[in-house]
């Protein structure tokens, strides 16, 4: 994310549902008593807490200041640190991002950082946006931006890689792959589409001023509303989502 601009409070806030919703890729990761893992953009520490309090000894790494500042709060072990340049060395039992690994945009780093981390044996397990993720979000913004010359070059800050292609780069790097999948899971936005706009589409409105964000917001608010709102349901979010287990066979 540009300039690293996460605010753990409005996350927090607005965005509980990143954490909220990952007991099945906690479930996956099965984390045992003892096991030094690794919580790869870890965000304000929520599951990293839950991990710590299964008797593993977590390390805590992200990309915001403000994040890794939420994470220690909690009395976790937290360092700033880019996702794309990990300097651990055959140190971790198991790796463990959730919705992180698709603001890393240099994925064959990413990792190959991750496979040094882990020792042999020791198994990298994520969830991150899949191929499909926020399209109709991203097709609004896009399409803003395009009518708005003023606001300058839309840059998309993720990548959504498919299942087929992410698996290649796993295997690729020297995974085993046991487990990857994609999964469809409409989000509920509690707090709004702007609110939802204002923390995650923060970096591709940086570069505006206070009066084209409005108009940011607010456009892409009114083409998204017949396709992401209903009066039953509020706000709902196209999320597509990508989880998967691998393994180091390695002893490299």
């Amino acid at each position: 994310m540009k300039n690293n601009q996460w605010q753990a409070s409005a996350y927090t806030e607005h965005a509980a549902f990143v954490s909220s919703m990952a007991t099945e890729v906690v479930s996956l990761l099965a984390p045992v008593a003892g096991e030094s893992i690794l919580d790869l953009g870890c965000g304000d520490g929520q599951l990293a807490e839950y991990i710590s309090a299964q008797g593993c000894l977590v390390s805590c790494v992200d990309a915001s200041p403000s994040m890794v500042s939420a994470a220690k709060a909690r009395g976790l072990s937290a360092a700033l640190a880019n996702g794309n340049k990990l300097e651990f060395s055959n140190h971790f039992d198991a790796v463990f991002s959730n919705a992180a690994l698709h603001w890393m945009l240099d994925p064959e780093a990413v990792l190959e950082g991750v496979y040094r981390a882990l020792k042999a044996k020791g198994r990298f397990v994520a969830e991150m946006g899949g191929q499909g993720n926020i399209s109709a979000l991203l097709k609004a913004m896009t399409d803003v931006f395009s009518e708005n010359k003023d606001f300058g070059t839309f840059n998309n800050p993720w990548f959504f890689p498919s299942e087929s292609d992410y698996r290649r780069l796993l295997e690729r790097t020297g995974f085993r792959v046991d487990s990857i999948e994609r999964i469809s899971r409409p989000t509920p936005l509690a707090s709004g589409i702007e609110q939802w706009l204002a923390v995650f589409a923060d970096s591709i409105c940086a570069d505006l001023n206070a009066q084209q964000k409005k108009r940011f917001f607010t456009q892409v608010k009114v083409r998204l509303v017949g396709t992401l709102y209903s009066e039953n349901d509020g706000w709902v979010a196209d999320y597509v989502r990508l989880r998967f287990k691998a393994v180091k066979d390695s002893t490299d």
